[in-house]
């Protein structure tokens, strides 16, 4: 359960992250690669999406530790694994990053994520 509550409190800090990237943060260098201090408009639409795909990996989380009971115990194991493969490409790409800023920043980030991740999926 302490998992699924930490996870999701590190979702909503980066919910508030990439929506600050989609109003024109100047905070570009943490994200989508690092290559624009202010996002363009293809990667605000992409901060958006995340904001919603953070929301889902919430919901999954938060189901699969019985907090909530909004989707089918199925849905929510296979779907916390999913999650889980999610996070460690993720790790995977900002280490790859070329900006030192996401990379330092970001990685560890996605790291605790996966754990975290796996934490709950093993649950």
């Amino acid at each position: 359960m302490a998992a699924a509550i930490a996870l999701t409190v590190i979702l909503c800090a980066l919910a508030v992250f990439q929506l600050a990237l989609a109003l024109g943060a100047p905070l570009g260098r943490f994200a989508w690669g690092g290559a624009h201090r202010v996002l363009p408009a293809r990667l605000r639409i992409g901060s958006l999406v995340s904001i919603v795909i953070y929301a889902v990996i919430a919901v999954l989380a938060l189901d699969r530790a019985g907090l909530i009971d909004v989707v089918p115990d199925g849905v929510s194991i296979v779907g916390m694994w999913i999650v889980f493969g999610y996070f460690v490409l993720g790790i995977v790409m900002n280490a790859l990053s070329r900006s030192k800023p996401e990379r330092y920043t970001m990685t560890p980030v996605v790291t605790v994520l996966a754990v975290l991740s796996l934490l709950v999926a093993l649950s």
